[in-house]
């Protein structure tokens, strides 16, 4: 295959910058989380990049630029800047092996050093984060309480195996693990009032998950911080919640498969490898689909 005949990123030029689209943790060709990625020789102003975040509309887009440490990279959803976003340094792993072939790219954050594997999979993209380190503990009673009555569960709706915490894996989380897929799949909620927690407790999103078995998590994601209702795949949050069941040793044998986005009927594949120290990065892998016109 030549390289023209490689998939390529649909882009478009917005305020000066070509935008590049592609879709995250994708299920085979379809389904996927969409991001927007910039690449360019130096980030622009911040009232830039959040414009063009904001016209481009999804959950984030990644702008980044050859920086001292590799390539500095900041996050913008359509809405606010963000500290960390997984699928959109998964696409943006994707996009800098289309422009520079596969191989490792160091990625400077706000906030923490990370790294981003690209690669090429015959016509498909492949790509892995390193994560920032992790952290979690229980969440305090009255948020529970409070993210319980902003999706009308009760108590009884929990996991008792898996208590409802705070994760963090550069970004902060609430994971609450439910009993049942149907109350999965039955999720809802008022995205003003959800916006309005997620801001109060510094939230990236609130992580509703389901064990199917120790290896297999469903998830959602409501990011509605970002003034998006759900995300169809989120890097972070998988991240932290494998932090959070390393943390509380569950047998999770290294690594865990997330199945996100079904029941938006947008399917994405999100895999989390899971070291043995406390703390330390999660790898967090998947496919990226070039979005199409």
């Amino acid at each position: 295959m030549s390289r023209r005949d490689i998939p390529t990123a649909t882009s478009s030029r917005l305020q000066g910058f070509t935008v590049q689209r592609l879709a995250a943790f994708s299920a085979d060709d379809t389904g996927g989380n969409p991001a927007g990625i910039v690449l360019c020789q130096s980030l622009p102003d911040a009232t830039v990049m959040q414009a063009i975040a904001a016209e481009v509309g999804y959950s984030e887009t990644a702008f980044a630029a050859p920086g001292e440490h590799g390539w500095r990279v900041r996050y913008f959803a359509p809405e606010i800047e963000v500290p960390f976003c997984g699928h959109a340094t998964v696409a943006l792993g994707a996009a800098l092996a289309m422009e520079y072939g596969g191989g490792a790219f160091a990625l400077q954050l706000n906030q923490a050093h990370i790294s981003v594997e690209g690669h090429r999979d015959g016509n498909r993209y492949t790509a892995a984060l390193q994560s920032p380190p992790t952290h979690s503990e229980p969440a305090a009673i009255e948020l529970v309480t409070s993210v319980l009555a902003l999706f009308g569960y009760a108590r009884e709706d929990l996991d008792p195996r898996l208590p409802p915490a705070l994760a963090d894996a550069g970004a902060r989380h609430v994971i609450l693990p439910l009993a049942t897929r149907q109350r999965l799949t039955e999720m809802h909620y008022p995205l003003e009032a959800g916006r309005r927690l997620m801001l109060a407790h510094g939230l990236a999103t609130i992580a509703l998950v389901f064990a199917e078995r120790p290896g297999l998590f469903h998830a959602r994601n409501p990011f509605a911080a970002g003034g998006v209702y759900e995300d169809p795949a989120t890097g972070a949050a998988a991240a932290a919640l494998a932090g959070y069941l390393r943390d509380l040793d569950w047998p999770h044998d290294g690594v865990i498969d997330i199945h996100q986005g079904d029941d938006m009927g947008i399917p994405s594949r999100l895999r989390a490898e899971i070291g043995v120290t406390s703390g330390s990065s999660i790898r967090v892998s998947g496919s990226v689909r070039c979005i199409a016109e």
